[in-house]
């Protein structure tokens, strides 16, 4: 069921780094965003894969990691992803790139949890260390970063308190909270 893949679907943040995620699995996912909708079907979306650990370590020192917990610097050693999938506009096929990319991250990541994989769009990239790191040509502009493994931590939804706070945290035990606005407090009219 659907509903199941998108619960099972949470922003991952620290994986069993040691587990890997082969070429063939990320070229099937960004196949599945390939056949997806592409705004005015221009599919300027070109994807850079890397589940190599050399090229994952320069792709990792150009993210940042979860801004609302604060105090932590990102996953560290053995809980870093296993693999990326970086999300590039072709400027030479379409000046525009609509939201094809947030479409193209999605259906990446509703198929790597399908595969029982997990992962996070990371938006927060120090995009001109990462272009140099992947010496992209000019044509391209940097996206998103997806990133992929195997989740090492447990993520469960909230219901959004009577504060209204949607701010993420961790307990105790490590355990990933994530509050969710109600159903009916979404829609209008």
């Amino acid at each position: 069921m659907l509903k199941d893949l998108v619960l099972k679907n949470r922003s991952y943040r620290r994986f069993f780094q040691d587990t890997p995620v082969s070429l063939e699995t990320l070229k099937e996912l960004v196949d599945l965003a390939r056949l997806s909708a592409s705004g005015g079907n221009q599919q300027s979306l070109k994807y850079i894969l890397s589940c190599e650990p050399l090229k994952n370590t320069a792709i990792f020192h150009t993210l940042s990691w979860a801004r609302l917990l604060e105090g932590w610097g990102g996953p560290k050693a053995g809980e870093r992803p296993s693999a990326y999938i970086v999300i590039l506009h072709d400027k030479e096929i379409s000046p525009n790139y609509f939201c094809d990319h947030g479409i193209a991250a999605q259906t990446i990541l509703l198929g790597a949890a399908e595969k029982g994989l997990g992962g996070c769009m990371v938006g927060a990239i120090k995009k001109e260390d990462l272009k140099k790191a992947l010496n992209l040509a000019d044509r391209f502009d940097i996206l998103l970063v997806v990133a992929l493994g195997k989740p090492r931590e447990k993520v469960v939804i909230e219901t959004v308190g009577a504060d209204g706070s949607t701010k993420y945290w961790r307990d105790s035990q490590d355990t990933h909270h994530v509050p969710k606005r109600a159903l009916k407090d979404i829609i209008l009219g």
